[in-house]
């Protein structure tokens, strides 16, 4: 099932867009569509399994989720890149993606230190 969409975006990014589209010889609205795609499916597949139905034990592991040491650094230099306005299209779209696994297990480490301190298994964090 689709749902067509308008959306209004800045030139910047459209550009970015069609320059992709045109690398990839594929329409605009594909690479649009999929970027969106990816933004947010990298949230909803961490949920999975709602932290509430796992156990104690799986709850305190994901108080501890990092990034692998790999994707850490890779991040750091795609950071690093763009701070220096040297990214490629390519590494554009890999330091989204990046970031989009950042997002997902920063969420999914926030929910299960709340779910600790909820079961008590661990105190609540103090400013």
């Amino acid at each position: 099932m689709s749902t067509r969409v308008t959306v209004t975006l800045r030139d910047d990014v459209y550009d970015q867009a069609a320059q992709l589209a045109q690398l990839a010889n594929v329409k605009v609205t594909e690479v649009l569509s999929e970027a969106i795609e990816l933004s947010l499916l990298p949230i909803n597949s961490q949920q999975t399994n709602p932290i509430s139905e796992l156990s104690d034990e799986e709850v305190l592991k994901l108080t501890q989720l990092e990034m692998s040491p790999a994707e850490d650094r890779r991040l750091s230099r795609l950071l690093n890149r763009q701070q220096a306005g040297k990214l490629t299209v390519k590494e554009r779209a890999e330091l989204f993606t990046l970031m989009q696994i950042y997002r997902a297990g920063l969420l999914r480490k926030a929910q299960a230190l709340a779910e600790a301190v909820r079961r008590g298994l661990r105190e609540p964090l103090t400013p």
